[in-house]
């Protein structure tokens, strides 16, 4: 059986196999000057989905990240203020021994002196225990107010708890209560400082005992202090925990998406080799008709 080839046929077969192999070299030079593997989700429905779930990922451990840095701020920012309490409640209680003892500190106007200096002291507190942090008092709870503590010393704040997502399915707190850290009722640290005065002008003798108040206060601010310091480590822990995780996905979305550059580069050379052997058969496989020579 003999099969008749036209001019024809074999031009359009010879065209079919330029314009394919020119569209693996075109396909070669995109992937070679954007970098990528994927420029549209034809190239690969598998890869688009995977690197869809790979980036979604990622900007979910972005915002963690985020999210850990602010509730390190918020901590740094309790410890510090709790550092300087405590450095002024460690005042209050050298000037109590000073005015518990004998002679000169014993006096009633040496007394009388260094419970004005208590009650600048108290007062420089409560402004300590109003600190912010973005427009926010650090000890308040969630209250929507300016201030934790009123003038007076007493709490306006409410219990409510300040928290951030640091990682899938886990919050942790970046605030304190103050309340939990300046205490309640009698023990309050701003009720003990103000009867620590009056004692001091009016009642000597409760000193010893307003002394152990103080003493257990400053227990209290020293546990919270603890207790922030544990959770600056903890949060810490979680946001390179989360910056870790984004590099590695960054990892596997480079696998993904990006080409392998010498790969690349050796396919392209290939094809153009390829291409222009094909265009070199094509013309000789393809002779000039008679038609080219009487056009």
């Amino acid at each position: 059986m003999v099969i008749r080839v036209t001019e024809r046929s074999l031009s359009l077969n010879a065209m079919r196999g330029l314009q394919a192999n020119q569209g693996r070299l075109s396909k070669t030079e995109e992937q070679l000057t954007s970098g990528k593997l994927i420029t549209k989700p034809s190239d690969s429905p598998t890869g688009t989905m995977t690197a869809m779930l790979l980036r979604s990922d990622m900007r979910a451990q972005e915002q963690y990240g985020r999210n850990a840095a602010d509730g390190k701020n918020w901590l740094n920012t309790i410890d510090s203020t709790l550092g300087s309490v405590h450095d002024n409640a460690q005042r209050v209680r050298d000037l109590m021994l000073q005015g518990m003892s004998a002679g000169a500190g014993g006096s009633d106007s040496a007394r009388a002196a260094i419970a004005t200096e208590i009650d600048q002291v108290r007062d420089a507190m409560i402004g300590l225990a109003n600190t912010k942090y973005i427009d926010r008092p650090i000890f308040g709870g969630t209250t929507e107010g300016s201030s934790a503590y009123d003038a007076t010393g007493t709490y306006v704040g409410d219990s409510g708890s300040v928290s951030r997502t640091v990682a899938e399915g886990t919050k942790l707190r970046v605030d304190a209560g103050g309340e939990q850290v300046f205490g309640t009722g009698d023990q309050q640290i701003f009720k003990v400082l103000a009867d620590i005065s009056d004692h001091l002008k009016n009642d000597p003798s409760k000193l010893q005992d307003d002394l152990d108040r103080l003493d257990t206060a400053m227990n209290t601010i020293r546990t919270a202090q603890a207790s922030v310091g544990a959770r600056s480590n903890r949060i810490e822990s979680m946001q390179q925990t989360a910056h870790d995780r984004h590099l590695e996905l960054q990892s596997q979305l480079t696998e993904v998406e990006d080409i392998d550059l010498p790969k690349t580069i050796t396919d392209m050379t290939l094809q153009q080799t390829a291409y222009q052997a094909a265009l070199g058969a094509t013309a000789k496989v393809i002779q000039p008709s008679l038609m080219d020579f009487l056009r």
